[in-house]
């Protein structure tokens, strides 16, 4: 014998299926614009990921001594430990210079369209022959490099493991091979907006809030696909140009990759995984609260004064891109023989 429901009842189910139905919505219109990042690390196409060439890669990565002083590592600016950046404005380098820009994650880098703010790098590889020849970075050169690594038997054995039936292993390509093969490796999946995107109830309402705004007002048309950005080039200041603290003039961004008008102050539209651990922002490294982060684009890429509940939300939605971070080992790196090169004074 079946009983009716009290009116209210009847209400409040009513109001919960609708809702659910709004949340499944919602889902699927982000399913469209995202994707969630893949549990496995994912093959590349002109490279090995091989153990043996990953854990190479490693070494290099952490080693100081692939800088002209001895002093500056991959590691240096894209620290593991912190969310992939060094955590300031714009980094440090030889002779205690600062850079030009504040220093992508190498978390998830492999998922963008191209390396570098301004996209001069096609993939990780040839990113990594950047710095080390930088002078304002690791001011090295590639033979300088070469003779630091033939100088030690563990490293002239792992390149052989890494590069197996190759006459000479040690060359400065297959230096940039190894780390391109650690650093695919830097991925951070499971984030609970990857939950979500896989038929999880995992945000909450200000975060569905969040991401609602963050479609609906327009910052996932720069920041879509797997990585939320890294995927395209856009003005800074699309809108309206922000102040020159942020966007300083001197920076042409992708003007001086292409030398074309329509690329000035062009650059590649940040990803914004595992964007709450990599404060300060934007290439200027000017801005340290995320909340202000997503005030200044809306004035400047959406033309739109967000109120301060829509910039609480999508902040609060951002949190969610914050992956699992790959637990990393520290390799024990070569000792030093009589023919390696000394650290020159900056």
């Amino acid at each position: 014998m079946f009983r009716a429901l009290p009116v209210g009842s009847v209400a409040i189910f009513a109001l919960g299926a609708s809702a659910a139905m709004a949340n499944e919505s919602l889902r699927e219109d982000a399913r469209y614009m995202f994707e969630p990042i893949p549990m496995q690390v994912q093959a590349l196409d002109n490279n090995i990921l091989s153990s043996a060439r990953i854990d190479l890669g490693a070494m290099l990565f952490f080693d100081p001594r692939m800088s002209r002083s001895g002093l500056f590592s991959c590691q240096s600016c894209h620290n593991v430990g912190m969310g992939g950046v060094d955590g300031l404005e714009t980094s440090i380098g030889h002779g205690w210079q600062k850079g030009p820009r504040n220093a992508p994650t190498v978390y998830n880098a492999v998922f963008n369209i191209a390396q570098f703010w301004d996209g001069r790098s096609p993939d990780l590889a040839d990113q990594a022959k950047g710095p080390v020849q930088a002078g304002v970075e690791m001011n090295n050169t590639p033979i300088r490099v070469l003779d630091t690594i033939n100088s030690m038997e563990a490293y002239i054995d792992a390149f052989e493991a890494a590069f197996p039936g190759e006459e000479d292993p040690v060359t400065f390509d297959n230096f940039a091979l190894a780390i391109e093969a650690f650093e695919t490796t830097l991925i951070t999946p499971n984030s609970r907006f990857d939950q979500y995107l896989m038929g999880a109830d995992t945000l909450n309402d200000q975060e569905l809030r969040g991401l609602q705004a963050f479609m609906e007002q327009g910052c996932a048309a720069c920041h879509a696909g797997v990585n939320l950005g890294g995927e395209g080039y856009f003005p800074f200041g699309l809108v309206e140009r922000p102040g020159a603290d942020v966007l300083p003039e001197g920076d042409r961004g992708r003007f001086a990759v292409t030398e074309t008008v329509s690329d000035d102050y062009v650059f590649r539209a940040a990803p914004l995984r595992n964007i709450a651990l990599t404060a300060p922002y934007f290439h200027s490294g000017a801005v340290w609260e995320l909340e202000e982060a997503v005030a200044v684009m809306g004035v400047s890429q959406l033309g739109a004064e967000l109120s301060d509940a829509d910039v609480a939300d999508i902040t609060a939605f951002l949190h969610t891109l914050t992956g699992e971070i790959p637990e990393v080992v520290h390799q024990v790196l070569p000792a030093r023989t009589s023919t390696t090169p000394y650290p020159e004074e900056m």
